[in-house]
């Protein structure tokens, strides 16, 4: 993951890879500007470099909550 400052905002994207596993599929910065609903659309497409096919199921959490997860 990259190395940012504390307050600089964005997303690790997360894709389902089957029942209860989850892939890390990048993290990328948030695009100011959007809410946070198509903040977190963008963050998929901008990991993943496309739109997301049918059926594909992707999670984008703030980078922020990321880091304090992986404290625990």
């Amino acid at each position: 993951m990259a190395d940012e400052a504390p307050g600089a905002g964005g997303y690790v994207v997360l894709r389902e890879a089957g029942a209860g596993q989850w892939v890390v599929v990048g993290d990328v910065d948030r695009q100011p500007g959007l809410t946070a609903r198509k903040s977190r659309v963008q963050a998929v497409r901008d990991a993943i470099g496309r739109e997301p096919a049918e059926g594909e199921v992707y999670a984008a959490l703030p980078r922020s909550e990321w880091r304090t997860a992986r404290q625990l």
